[in-house]
Order: structure tokens, then sequence, then C-alpha cells
């Protein structure tokens, strides 16, 4: 990839933003602005990864920029650094290798390589030495590289060690016996980046920019250069430039020629991978079809396994369906998702659950003989086995062959700001007033004088404004490397020929440096290994309704299409229920009326950015309702959209009318699909816009559709779902809600026991338990185990665990186990002495009132556990202690405590306790709002359960607020919001003084204003409420 010698000059010394807190340009615009300055080649050697490679591949293919592909070393016991250039893909291979060497037993973060670790492992590369310089290391580079393949590289920076480190160059040169060459050794692609980069090291050295002194640049001259400017700059010394064009013309590797290949190991060794699938396919048959295979199924398995063949990826499936059964054999759940439900295949294998046939969906939404690339599987496991799976990954494949993806954690937002206000010497308090402006996402906040102003701060402070510029110039920039959820590379060659493999922060795991984009661009295969916690809650659940089944044959035993579970959803009886259980999609069930599966598909997708800003959800539910007839924008559509009502709901539907509606082949309308996705990151989007508008034109769609499904285009970039992704999820969603309607007890014990999970806390969920009649017990060492349990029959009851009590851990709790299981407990010595319990344990116990049954009256065991004394509690030696009479603790002493260690109270709820505060104001009951009239004007309070700020909703904030008698929905403007923000984001229970108003069925408040009762009445009076330091949580989202 050499430019041509003309061009004079090609920069071999470059790096990006991910020289971490380094580079302040994106790769991108590394390779774009070197294309548009004319270099002959640029080499992106950031420091100790290639990081940034694969998008710097991306954008200088794009803009046809001969790139080189590289690395900056950390070398031990020296400062000074190795620059590797890789001539081709052996050189490649051994830059992947020493990469590898230099991060393997290094903190994560950190990487340096011995000297001697260069030996014979650098065929094919090329050396660059840049300052600061080290003789030693110099010597050792010329004997591992060869002389002529090591240059020592000369920055003129205009500064005034400039003259002395130059000379140091030139004498080092003589010594080794090695070229110079030159280099603007770039940190940005403008010079406009200059106090971006200023900035970017005052975080590096934890310091602010008036301390920085000498760490920072003294001018913008670590800038790209073009070769005139770079002429001038080396005007004495030309041959110093001129050695860069040699070392381009030789370095012409390209990502592009990377040859991965996934491994196959299911194949037996006298059949080739596609006939071990096709084997496999025929002998799985009979177990999704056992009356026979229809035959547009036959039709559809052989369409597919001969297009799997041409592409090549048998393979992959092979290795997909192997991941499978190996949670198959431990009895763990799993289901796959998103596209791969289009395949029959996949459903045949058992990877995905829903028939593809049955549904009508589209396989080119997952797989494309046009398009030709890798197929991407996403399975979903139980949340708290998914790791036996991934080091059973491990284990068969090799580490060596297998390791996961990265994912690239960037700055966003609130942690822009923190990091720069820092370094321009901003207090805490400062950054955090600041950080206030912005409410959801980046594009929220603004620098303007009244907001700044509105946080409390001087809008005429110079440095709050070049805070907000430059936080926003490095948004996106990368903070550090982290590990994708779930994403795994499996090779069949060791990976490090074709990526370098580091440790990642977790235990046991290895990534390499590209994230799923990367991966895309490079043609890597990749398989998502990911964690669902509503498949831990449902295997629980069934293992305590059909013990006598293993998972699998338990969830296929669920009756299908139950009247009772439509009857609940209807009336959005969903708590814990998953995928339906958030405010939005509860106030759209009652609307939607679900009576069969397709309808739970629909309801999953519906309330989501896509339909939503397509402005397709109104339309979709009139037509259900029969309050608008169902149309269609031409009859060519109407096989499209006719399950939707005429309205296009699905990212499959978005493609199929490109194809039928527009002249879009598959390939043309997956890459609109792709587009999609990117829309916001790249902008290709737009380019389909008139395309698509023309190509309605021709078929005789109208120009109104047209515009109308782009807006829902757009929306779908955010978030949309397509059919296949919506109908694995409607399965869990039926599953969750028979377990639900039919064994309360046994759902909720099986979701708490899952958490962390879910929409809601074991609070909410142990509340919405007993209000389906399940009596709920308290946690005691006597009866409880570590887990909740159930007790009794018809109906059992509903014993909560230890599991729930604050500050006893589950080492703990499974010594009290495993003790009571021995023998039951005479005593709290006993209790102590048997299960090894320290005073911090007997603390937690006894405040969440679980040493009632050996220790009569909480009062009495909170006396017990904190008496400052040795004893029978903490030294095992039996004492004898005379009984104190004390009184029982007042029943607000007692809620708080139980919210304190259990987070939850079965005897009460702190609204009983909060009446008093309300005054004169005409407070109602959330239980009475059903019976209010539509736009009434109401005073409900109550404890705050969650909040949401969905990106979508244009700064509203959604709010769920329960009091003693049930749950209110609150809808909260954004101007609203921003008048009680503090209120709103702090309050843990609120007054709130709204409007009623309801619709179809779904009632909620339309909030006016909020008051804090969860702080003390007055300023001047003194806080000893008990209820103002009461624990409660709300889980909040966006």
């Amino acid at each position: 990839m050499a430019g041509s010698s003309s061009q004079g000059f090609a920069e071999l010394c470059a790096r990006s933003c991910f020289s971490l807190l380094q580079g302040a340009s994106q790769p991108e615009e590394m390779a774009e602005r070197a294309h548009e300055l004319g270099l002959a080649s640029i080499a992106l050697c950031d420091r100790d990864g290639m990081y940034g490679s694969a998008r710097a591949h991306m954008a200088a293919r794009e803009v046809a920029q001969p790139l080189i592909v590289g690395a900056e070393l950390t070398m031990q016991g020296t400062d000074a650094t190795v620059l590797m250039l890789v001539e081709d893909h052996a050189g490649y291979t051994s830059l992947c290798r020493l990469l590898t060497r230099a991060h393997a037993d290094q903190p994560k973060g950190s990487a340096s390589l011995r000297w001697q670790e260069l030996g014979a492992g650098v065929n094919g590369l090329w050396a660059i030495l840049p300052a600061p310089y080290d003789q030693a290391l110099s010597c050792a580079v010329a004997e591992s590289f060869g002389r002529d393949r090591v240059r020592i590289a000369v920055q003129r920076h205009l500064d005034p060690a400039q003259s002395r480190i130059e000379s140091q160059a030139i004498s080092l040169a003589k010594l080794v016996e090695v070229d110079l060459i030159a280099t603007a050794r770039p940190l940005f692609h403008h010079p406009s980046r200059k106090p971006v980069a200023d900035v970017l090291c005052c975080i590096r050295n934890k310091t602010t920019l008036d301390a920085a002194g000498p760490l920072l640049q003294l001018n913008a001259e670590a800038v790209l250069s073009s070769p005139a400017k770079m002429a001038q700059r080396f005007r004495d010394h030309p041959e110093w430039l001129a050695s860069t064009l040699p070392i381009a013309q030789a370095c012409q590797f390209s990502l592009a020629e990377l040859r991965y290949r996934f491994p196959c190991e299911a194949a037996c060794v006298d059949e080739t991978p596609d006939q071990a699938l096709a084997r496999l396919v025929r002998e799985k048959q009979s177990w999704r079809y056992p009356n026979g295979v229809p035959e547009p199924v036959m039709a559809q398995l052989r369409k597919e396994l001969a297009l799997i063949e041409e592409l090549g990826v048998a393979p992959y499936f092979l290795s997909v369906y192997e991941i499978v059964e190996i949670a198959r054999e431990r009895r763990i759940l799993c289901q796959g998702r998103g596209s791969a439900a289009n395949s029959a295949v996949c459903y045949v294998l058992g990877i995905t659950a829903v028939d593809p046939a049955r549904a009508n969906l589209l396989f080119e939404r997952f797989l494309s003989a046009e398009r030709r690339d890798p197929p991407d599987i996403d399975v979903d496991f139980e949340h708290e086995r998914r790791e036996e799976v991934i080091q059973e990954i491990y284990e068969r494949y090799g580490r060596d062959r297998a390791a996961m993806v990265s994912e690239i954690i960037s700055y966003r937002g609130k942690s822009s700001l923190r990091d720069v206000g820092k370094a321009f010497g901003l207090s805490l308090e400062q950054v955090d007033r600041l950080s206030s402006m912005m409410l959801h996402s980046w594009s929220g906040i603004e620098a303007s004088s009244s907001r700044i102003e509105e946080v409390g701060l001087d809008p005429n402070d110079e440095r709050l404004r070049k805070v907000v510029t430059i936080a926003g110039e490095i948004e996106r920039f990368p903070r550090h490397l982290s590990i994708h959820v779930g994403g795994f590379v499996l090779s069949a060659e060791p990976l490090e020929q074709v990526a370098p493999v580091e440790p990642a922060r977790m235990p046991d795991r290895t990534v390499i440096p590209w994230d799923k984009d990367d991966l895309d661009t490079l043609g890597f295969f990749k398989v998502d290994i990911l964690a669902l916690g509503m498949l831990t809650a449902i295997r629980k659940a069934l293992a305590i309704v059909m013990p006598d089944l293993d998972p699998l044959t338990a969830l296929a035993a669920i009756p299908p299409e139950d009247p009772a579970v439509y009857d609940a959803l209807c009336k959005a009886d969903t708590v814990g229920v998953f995928q339906i259980e958030s405010r939005a999609q509860m106030s759209m069930l009652p609307r939607l009326k679900p009576r069969r599966f397709y309808d739970l598909v629909i309801e999953v997708a519906i309330v989501r950015p896509g339909p939503i800003q397509g402005g397709m959800v109104h339309p979709y539910l009139r037509r259900r309702a029969g309050k608008d007839p169902i149309t269609y924008p031409h009859p060519c559509l109407r096989p499209i959209l006719e399950r939707t009502l005429g309205v296009p709901l699905f990212q499959e539907q978005v493609m199929q009318i490109s194809i039928v509606g527009a002249g879009y082949s598959a390939g043309e309308a997956d890459q609109l699909r792709r587009d999609m996705a990117a829309w916001r990151k790249h902008g290709r989007l737009m380019l389909h816009r008139q395309r698509l508008l023309d190509g309605f034109a021709r078929t005789g769609i109208s120009a109104q559709f047209g515009e109308q499904l782009f807006k829902q285009i757009q929306g779908f970039g955010e978030y949309g779902f397509p059919e296949s992704h919506a109908a694995s999820f409607a399965l869990l969603v039926y599953a969750s809600a028979w377990l639900k309607v039919h064994h309360p007890a046994a759902f909720a014990c099986s979701l708490i026991n899952s958490q962390p999970m879910g929409f809601y806390t074991p609070g909410s969920i142990v509340r919405d338990a007993k209000e389906h009649g399940v009596e709920v017990l308290p946690p005691t060492v006597t009866d409880s185990r570590w887990d909740c349990t159930l007790t009794g029959d018809s109906p059992p009851k509903l014993r909560l665990g230890m599991r729930l009590i604050r500050g006893l851990g589950e080492l703990a709790g499974r010594a009290i186990e495993q003790a009571l299981d021995d023998r039951p407990f005479e005593s709290l010595d006993d209790l102590v002495t048997r299960a090894s319990l320290k005073k911090n344990h007997v603390e937690a116990l006894a405040e969440a009132g679980a040493l009632e049954p050996l220790v009569q009256g909480r009062r009495h065991a909170l006396w017990r556990a904190r008496a400052p004394r040795s004893g029978p509690l903490f030294d095992k030696a039996p004492v004898v202690e005379q009984h104190v009479p004390l009184p029982p603790l007042r029943p607000r002493e007692q809620l708080v405590l139980d919210y304190a260690r259990v987070g939850l109270s079965i005897h009460d709820h702190p609204m009983c306790h909060m009446r008093d505060r309300l005054g004169s104001r005409p407070v109602v009951r959330i239980g009475e709002l059903a019976s209010l009239r539509d736009g009434c004007a109401v005073y409900i309070a109550g404890v705050v359960l969650n909040r949401q700020r969905p990106g979508t909703a244009s700064g509203v904030v959604f709010m769920t607020l329960e009091d003693e008698t049930g749950h209110a929905n609150l809808v909260i403007w954004a101007d609203v919001f921003e008048r009680h923000h503090h209120e709103a984001v702090n309050g843990k229970i609120l007054l709130i003084e709204g409007r009623l108003q309801r619709q179809e069925g779904v009632t909620h408040v339309v909030v006016v204003s909020i008051e804090r009762l969860d702080v003390p009445r007055r300023p001047d009076e003194p806080d000893d409420d008990e209820m103002s330091g009461l624990a409660v949580r709300s889980r909040d989202f966006h």
C-alpha cells in the first residue's frame, strides 16, 4: 500500500486516542487527514496494542490511504519504547505474539516486554526508535532486527530540548550504524486538538493544567503534518524524509489479508463439516417434529444447508451446537435469540426455540449469499451458571484458541465532565453541579449561561465553558478496555496468529483487542455467550413445580395459549414477568389486549424506539381496536404487513418492504439494516432515503408512507427488535407469566433467589406476591435457608431466605444452613459457636429479626449482639447473664430495621407512618385512584420504586410510586423534572401533586409538583425521626 515517492514523506510514528490518554484524535481522523495531506503512508502505532487498527483500516480503505499496521511497545527497565511496523503476514504474526507476551502476567492496563524476548521473533517487522533514546536498548534492537531494518526517529517540535535530543539521535545512529528518519510524532490530526491533548495529559498524570508545567506540550507541533511542512522543517536533512519512503513501500500488509478460520471440533474424522452438520440436522428433526417434518420445513432446511455449505460456515454452526450441548449436559437452560431465530437449522439443532417456518421469519435477516458476511448467533444462558459454560469453552478449545471480545469503554457525558473538570482544577462540588446539567445523554449538555446559572455556578467563569467544550470533544474517546458481555472468538489456529491476546480484568478470562464492530470489519466469527437472569428464575421455578423433569422438558411442558395467562396480561398483572414489567409495557398491555402468542411478539417489540419514533404505535393500536380500517400502502406490501395490520413494526418488515417496494436486492436490504444500526455513528443511512422514495414512487407507493417509514428506520437505529428476537423473548414472556399466574409463590421465590435481575426489587416482588395471596414468612435462623424456600402445601408459603439480610454474606449464611442441617440450634450461643459467626454477623441477624426464635424480642437480641463485652457470642465460653427487661421496639423502629437489613418489611409499609406529615392536603391513597374521574387534580404520596428516562421520551421521566394500597405510574414532563430535579432524583418518599389521566384502561398521574417526605420537616428542627433514615432503594434505568 505504498504511495509514490513524489509525495515525499510517510509518517511512521503516529498515535491515536487508543494510546490511552495520550493521543487526541480518533484513528479514523488520523487516516482521513493523512489522505488530505497527501502522505505516502501513515503508520498508526498505538501504545502496547492494536486497539484502533481495525477502525483505521476501514477509514483508510474508504479514502484509499496507504496504512501501515504497527504498535509502540513498552520495554522493561527503560523509558524508551520501540515502534514495530508490519511488513508482511509473517511480521503481523510476530507483532501479535510480541504483544501477547508483553501483556502476559501483567496487571490489566499494563504491558512491557523484556529485551531478551525479541530474539528471533521479529520476522517481517521493522523497528523505529523514537525519543527518549536508550543506547543499550538500541543496540539490542539492532542485534535482533538487523541494522538494515532499524531506524532512529527524529522529531522537531520547536522546544528548548530539541537540539540536545537531536544530537543524541545522530550520535546514537552512528554508534548503532543505522539510518535516521524524520517524524512529526503526531498525537493529533489537527492543531485544534492541542488543548484536548493537554487535558488528557493531566488526566493521565492526575494533575491540573495549572500544575502540569513541563508535562504539557509547549506548542501544537505534535500534529500530523504535510510533506511540504515536513520538508520545510527538515530542509537541512531531506534524506531523513526520503528514508521513510522505502519502509512505506516495503510495508504492504493489510488487515484484509487475515485468513481467520473457525474451528471444527464437532465434525467426525471421516466426514466434512458440511456432512457433519447435515447429519446432525437429520438426527434432530424428529425431536422438533415428532409427527414428521412438513415439506416446507424440509425445503427450508435444504436451502439453508446449501447456503451454509456455499459460505463455508458449517464449522460455526457445529461449534455453537456444541456450546449449547455443554449447557444441556449440565442442565443449564439456554436459548438462542436475535436473528439466529430466523434459521430452521438453528431451530432443529436446539440452538433457538422459535420455529421460523410457523412464524414466517426471514432467513435472509440472518444469513445471505449476497453479502457473504459471517453469521452471528447469540445464546442466552442462566446468568448464575454462565461461567461454567465459559470455562468449559476455554477447556475444550484451549486458551490459545479461545478468547473473549473486547468492549471499548468510552468517555460519555458525566465521566467526560468529571475528568475534564478535575484537569481544569474544579472542585468536586463544581464538577457534580456541572454534571447535573446532563440529565440523560451527552446531547443534554448545554453550556448556555442560563443552564450554568441554574446549577449554581458562575456563567462568567470561562473555565466552565472550556470544560464543557473539551468534554464534548473527548466523548467516545476510549477510557479503558473492558470485556464484552459475552462475545467469544474461537479459532482453528492459535489466536495469536491473527490477533494479540491479553488477560482480562476478570479472573480466568482472556480478550483480543477488538470490539464487535471491529470483528465485523475483519470478518471474524463471534458467538455471544450471554447471561439472562430470567432463564435462571424460570429454571428454579420449574424445579419447584415440576421437580421430576429436566429444565428443557419442563419448559416445553408448559401448556400453550392458556386463557388465564392472557387474562392476567390484559390487566397488566406483570410484576416480575420477563420484558413486560416496565411501566411503559404495563401501560401498553391493556390497550393491546394480547390473546395469543403472536400478540406477545408484538408487545415485546412495539414499546421500542423504532415503532415509537416512526409513529407506528398509535395507528397499530387504533386498527387493532377497530377504530381505524386496516389498509396497505400498496397491494404488493400486503403479504409483508398483514400480520401487523398494515403497520410495519419489525426490522424484517423494513427489509422486505425495501426489496418488494423499492427494488432492493437481499444484500442491499441487509446493508440498509446495518446502516440503520450505525446511522448516528456513520451517517450512511441518509444515502438510502432518496433511493427508497424513488423506488416507492416507481412501485406506486406514496411519498407520505416513504417518509414515515424512513422515520421508523431512524428509530430502529436507536433500538429496534427484529421479529425473530421478539419471538424468542415472547417465549420467555409466556413461560414467566404462566408461572406467575399458576404458581405465584414459586415464581416469587425464584425471582428473589435469582437477584440481581429484572426491574423490581425483592421488596416489590414480595408485596406483589402477597397481593396474589401468598403468605410470606420472615427470615429466621431456625427456619430459613440461604435461599428463599416454600413451605407447606395448598397453597405453599414463602419463607424469606438469609440472602436478603444485608451484611451477613453468603459464607456466613451457608455456614448457618449447614449447622442447622446437622441439628436444630438450642440457643444463640449454640448458633454462634457452631456457625463460627462474627459479631457483625450476629448484629445483622439481630437487626433483621432473624434471631427472634432464639432470643425473645428484637431489642433484646440487639442488646445481646451489641453488648461491648466478651461473652458467649464472641469467645464461646459459657457465662450466666442476668436477664434485663427491655421494652419492645416501636413499629417505626422495627420498620427502619427491616428496611436497613432486609430491604423490605412484611409487616408494615413506610406510608403507614408518614401520613402525619401530609398536613391538610387532600392526599388520596393510590388504591383509590381507580375510582376518581379522568382529569381531576390529585395528591398522592409513596415510596419511589423505580425511575426511567428513556432516550426516546424527549426528556420525559417515568416513575413508579407505592403506598400501602398499591402503586401508581407517574409521568414527569421535562420542564417539571427540571424544576424539581433534586427531589425527583434524590427523593425516596415523595408527595406528588398532579392530574389523573386515564386512557383505555390505563391510569397514570401527570406530575405538577414534587415534595420530599424523607427529610426533616423544617431545617431548624433536629432530625429525630427514624423515617428520615429509612433505607428504601429504587431501581433506576435509562
